[in-house]
């Protein structure tokens, strides 16, 4: 097998992959079999493409601002290679990889956009150098994957440490702006960020944490002035139920976005930020602004599929500040409301992370059902905030049913974490139709 050429190399790994679709799975299972003949598949061919190539990580939001970015490049003409199903190994982008090519192992783009965790991230950089790197935030997040918060950070260093053009940072996260420090001294850094008005509402770990012990002496990250921090390209000043204010240097922006969440938008300045690096001299600012408009959830992140005539809303939650966020995005009162909470490895094996969370705007309309196996821990920890649980059912698909016959004329949505999100999306597949992954 070592003497085999490359060319035929990657046409057994593209065969690879068309009888694993055949049976419906095994999406990573053909960059495996490049990353054994083959160990510089990836590097190799992405180092073909003129605009280099773009890692996008960090605790929250990396797969709808990927989404974002890569819209907004498209949007301007760039041919764009990304990893859609957020497969996140090296082995994932390969496969990826022999997805996108023709016959002649052609891929038709000039730049890659690549969502990639940080634990993946670290031996991605390794073998191919990003050109760009866009760093959102830091989180305490599977603290029994990734270990402490400060090890989430010393993961994000090393990209930024491997960035060859514009490292793109936030400057509200104190963990993600000191890693201005690690960038290569050849690379330029860029920043994206929020008004004084809106810090608050995005609070960083610290944050979270100083309110619970807080005295008069100290002053959250959130109080500190913009004038105190880096000047950013594209601030987010204000934030409406489906609008946005934007400053990018200097110039004011209005833009739609219609995605569930405060999140979401500050997501969609992150994007912007990005994507007017990529772009350089060459960005229609107005044009991107315009794009965001048109930008649709990503699977599972306010995904919205209609059921019986109603609305039913899939929210990912994996961390407290992902969830206190999503939490506060819409009234309770406004809702059917079920939580689903698996701890598979994706999901992350330690629950303790609810305990974190502020269930209070929950109270007044409680809790439809809670599902999933961590359904009584879950259901346990709303007890504690006084939130009232009508239903306890740890499967998945008979609690799904309950809750939909359950609902009457509200509007539903599912807060549920990775594993439960995708056996959800299952199931609502065999009830109506569900964008494939």
């Amino acid at each position: 097998m070592e003497s085999m050429s490359r060319p035929l190399v990657r046409l057994l790994g593209q065969g690879v992959r068309w009888a694993s679709s055949l049976r419906g799975g095994g999406s990573a299972f053909p960059g495996l079999v490049m990353e054994k003949l083959h160990p510089g598949f990836v590097a190799e061919e992405l180092g073909k493409l003129s605009h280099g190539v773009v890692v996008i990580s960090g605790t929250n939001g990396k797969t709808t601002t990927t989404k974002m970015a890569v819209q907004l490049l498209r949007s301007q003409g760039l041919r764009v290679f990304t990893n859609r199903t957020g497969s996140n190994f090296v082995r994932g982008v390969a496969a990826s990889l022999l997805a996108e090519m023709n016959a002649f192992g052609r891929l038709d783009a000039d730049v890659a956009v690549l969502e990639l965790d940080e634990a993946h991230a670290v031996h991605f950089v390794k073998q191919v150098k990003p050109r760009y790197a866009l760093l959102l935030n830091v989180m305490r997040d599977q603290l029994d994957r990734f270990g402490e918060i400060d090890t989430t950070r010393r993961m994000l260093s090393q990209v930024a440490k491997a960035t060859t053009g514009t490292v793109v940072l936030n400057r509200e996260d104190p963990r993600i702006a000191g890693l201005a420090d690690d960038v290569a001294a050849d690379a330029t850094v860029e920043w994206f960020g929020l008004s004084d008005a809106l810090r608050p509402m995005f609070p960083s770990d610290d944050d979270m944490r100083d309110v619970l012990r807080r005295t008069e002496a100290v002053e959250l990250d959130s109080e500190q002035p913009s004038v105190a921090r880096p000047r950013a390209g594209v601030v987010l000043n204000a934030v409406r139920a489906n609008s946005v204010d934007l400053d990018v240097h200097g110039e004011h922006h209005t833009a739609t976005i219609d995605l569930y969440g405060v999140y979401n938008q500050y997501n969609a300045a992150a994007a912007l930020a990005l994507s007017l690096q990529v772009l350089g001299d060459g960005a229609d600012v107005a044009s991107l602004v315009d794009e965001l408009s048109r930008v649709t959830p990503a699977f599972g992140r306010g995904e919205t599929v209609t059921v019986d005539g109603k609305p039913l809303q899939l929210l990912l939650v994996k961390n407290p500040a992902g969830f206190r966020l999503s939490l506060a995005s819409a009234s309770a009162d406004d809702y059917a409301t079920m939580i689903a909470i698996n701890d598979a490895y994706a999901d992350g094996r330690d629950v303790s992370w609810l305990w974190d969370v502020d269930f209070d705007s929950l109270r007044d309309s409680g809790v439809d059902i809670v599902s999933g196996v961590r359904a009584w821990d879950m259901a346990l920890r709303l007890d504690y905030d006084l939130v009232a649980v009508r239903s306890v059912e740890t499967d998945l698909d008979t609690a799904l049913q309950q809750f939909i016959a359950g609902a009457g004329d509200r509007p539903m949505r599912v807060f549920c974490t990775y594993t439960a999100m995708l056996s959800l999306r299952k199931i609502l597949g065999g009830m109506t139709h569900v964008d494939a992954i």
